[in-house]
């Protein structure tokens, strides 16, 4: 099944999870900005020399320079047969940059899929990490916690709490994305390519719900 998909929701929504899932179950290429910045930056590339700059200074990369790697990704060989776009488009300007770019490739969107989930979970599922200052493993206290309280079960590191998973950082992350993406869901409302999805309850559920999510919304 070719489709192309973007992918958006709040951070702790599980858009990476289930970004590997989705690709693998339509048979798609999972298109992180991520993994497009690492590369360009880590390959030396003008792109990446370019981003570097203003990352090293703290600053956020202009959108010419995050369009202009999306667009060269999206026209490798592995997407033409489909892809889920996540991380990209961030706002309603870049959304239309997109549409401008696929355009230019000669393809469109079939679909953007918004992972839904209520701020006080978003809240509980971030604020509950632990990091372990040893080996990075990221464990919750909840859903994954270690067998001593503190101490990482895979090399007896301290845990920590790291700074962006704070309550109080995290509701000031929540207000920007809502600030941001707020006309990016309007925009895609209005061009009838919006699917909803209830991301809360086990991956696997929610997982189920995407693709018949999807199924439906491109049938």
């Amino acid at each position: 099944m070719k489709l192309r998909v973007v992918l958006v929701g709040p951070p702790g929504a599980g858009k990476g999870t289930q970004a590997q899932f989705l690709s693998e179950q339509f048979d798609i290429v999972q298109v992180s900005t991520g993994d497009i910045f690492r590369a360009n930056v880590g390959n030396g590339t003008t792109l990446g020399l370019e981003a570097k700059k203003y990352m090293d200074a703290g600053e956020l990369v202009p959108d010419s320079v995050t369009i202009a790697m999306v667009r060269d990704r999206l026209a490798e060989a592995d997407v033409r047969h489909g892809f889920l776009l996540d991380g990209f488009p961030r706002n309603a300007e870049q959304a239309a940059a997109l549409d401008t770019l696929l355009g230019e490739l000669d393809t469109e969107l079939d679909a953007v899929l918004e992972m839904q989930v209520d701020n006080d979970e978003i809240i509980r599922r971030l604020a509950g990490r632990r990091t372990c200052h040893g080996c990075g493993q990221i464990w919750h206290v909840d859903y994954d916690p270690t067998q001593v309280e503190g101490t990482c079960d895979a090399c007896g590191g301290e845990l920590y709490q790291r700074e962006d998973d704070q309550p109080g950082t995290i509701r000031r992350r929540l207000e920007v994305y809502d600030e941001q993406t707020a006309p990016l869901v309007r925009y895609y409302s209005e061009r009838a390519l919006l699917v909803p999805l209830d991301a809360t309850g086990d991956v696997e559920d929610v997982t189920a719900r995407a693709i018949e999510a999807l199924k439906r919304a491109t049938s």
